[in-house]
């Protein structure tokens, strides 16, 4: 168990110190993953981002992911499970455009005008407090390959063993230090779990200041 997502941060960093000679930016999912990824970034003294990522799930299966969106524009579809769901084009369509906005929104609260890092040919490390079903960071995973990521590395304090599997299919590597057969919630790790605000997501990343 640990502490708080501080504490887990050091521990995540001391199991990932070996990328420190690497070309790394380390990318929070917000909100909850970018105090982790904080504590990481400092110790491999690489820049720090969030990446802003959105499933396209279905509206009676939102765990189910059609694909993905993220910042900029980017857009993963998966055609065949598309077709095996006979999910149309207008009703994907509609999805996508929900979504996006939610993406669009979410960055600019949490990075205003900066841009966001480059990603192309870096190792960037993906970061979370836990994973549960795996779909989120699957979708960032995907995301961070359309925007060129050079190698995906994707690291969290504890993940569902299940859930694994997915992820490795679409990173690079994977780091976790705990992973547990059955993960009623990532909660249950961590003695103070409590929610991140936007205002410390702001705080924690460079060229930001809250408002």
């Amino acid at each position: 168990m640990f502490a708080d997502r501080e504490e887990a941060g050091r521990r995540l960093a001391d199991a990932v110190r070996w990328l420190r000679d690497e070309d790394v930016i380390v990318l929070g999912l917000p909100r909850g993953g970018v105090p982790v990824a904080a504590v990481v970034a400092r110790h491999l003294d690489a820049p720090l981002d969030v990446i802003v990522v959105r499933k396209l799930g279905l509206p009676y299966q939102p765990e189910l992911g059609l694909g993905a969106v993220g910042e900029g524009g980017v857009r993963v579809i998966n055609e065949a499970l598309l077709q095996a769901t006979g999910f149309s084009a207008e009703d994907l369509a509609e999805v996508e455009e929900r979504e996006c906005a939610e993406v669009e929104a979410r960055a600019i609260r949490f990075r205003g005008d900066r841009p966001p890092i480059a990603l192309s040919g870096r190792t960037v490390v993906l970061i979370d407090d836990g994973i549960a079903t795996g779909s989120t960071m699957r979708a960032a995973c995907l995301v961070a390959r359309e925007l060129s990521a050079g190698r995906v590395v994707v690291a969290a304090p504890v993940a569902a063993k299940s859930s694994l599997s997915k992820i490795e299919e679409v990173a690079d590597e994977v780091i976790c230090l705990h992973t547990p057969r059955l993960l009623n919630s990532v909660g249950e790790w961590y003695r103070d779990f409590s929610q991140t605000s936007v205002a410390e997501v702001v705080r924690l990343l460079p060229g930001r200041t809250p408002t």
